[in-house]
């Protein structure tokens, strides 16, 4: 994982969508932090900066610690409303964490070594059932990607989880099965088999959406 990232915000007065719309006005993203059992904590953050640390990427997978008027706050982002025309964000919701806090991510999954897997040198093809995988872990742990070793792979063998190499203390959502994230398919073979059509169960679950309740204003 990344070193935790520092970001200075500020606060924002007055909730509602009035004070939403007037924050953007003035080229803001409002935002709003919650968990860890404290009130939320209305925020806005530079449109400018905002986009510049999308950029960079691994937004979902980074711990920031966001200075609000001198007051930390470390946080992993949660949620982002973005504007349906320009794809611009709207809205950013951030999470607030414990020490020793874990959280449910989902990791982009990259492979490695295509030359040494016979396989793909015979003319198959990596057919990637899963871009990311849902994992639970320490929040200061988080990895930024899961990294398959594609070595010794034969047409028509599937890649599951266990090829992943999870941090400790880490585990998969999925527990029911050694769930396939890639195959070697052959040559106009199609897209190969999968044990995966119910992929829906690896979108990100809020585990603290009850907690979002709290600060309706956020949803503006």
């Amino acid at each position: 994982m990344a070193d935790m990232v520092p970001m200075t915000v500020e606060p924002r007065t007055g909730v509602g969508k009035g004070a939403a719309r007037a924050a953007r006005r003035a080229g803001y993203v409002p935002g709003v932090i919650y968990g860890a059992g404290q009130e939320p904590t209305t925020i806005q953050i530079l449109g400018s900066q905002l986009l510049k640390v999308l950029r960079s990427g691994g937004f979902y997978t980074t711990m920031f610690e966001l200075d609000v008027a001198g007051e930390k706050h470390r946080v992993i982002p949660k949620d982002m409303q973005k504007n349906l025309l320009n794809g611009l964000p709207t809205h950013v919701d951030f999470l607030r964490l414990k020490k020793g806090a874990t959280v449910t991510i989902e990791v982009p999954v990259e492979f490695e070594n295509e030359k040494a897997c016979p396989g793909l040198e015979q003319g198959g093809t990596l057919n990637v059932v899963r871009h990311a995988v849902e994992v639970e872990v320490l929040a200061t742990a988080m990895p930024d990607t899961f990294m398959i070793d594609l070595t010794g792979f034969e047409m028509g063998d599937s890649i599951n989880a266990s090829a992943i190499t999870l941090p400790e203390g880490a585990s998969f959502t999925i527990t029911d099965r050694d769930f396939t994230v890639a195959t070697i398919a052959s040559p106009g073979g199609g897209g190969g088999g999968t044990d995966d059509a119910d992929d829906s169960d690896a979108e990100e679950g809020d585990a603290e959406a009850s907690a979002s309740a709290s600060e309706e204003e956020s949803k503006d």
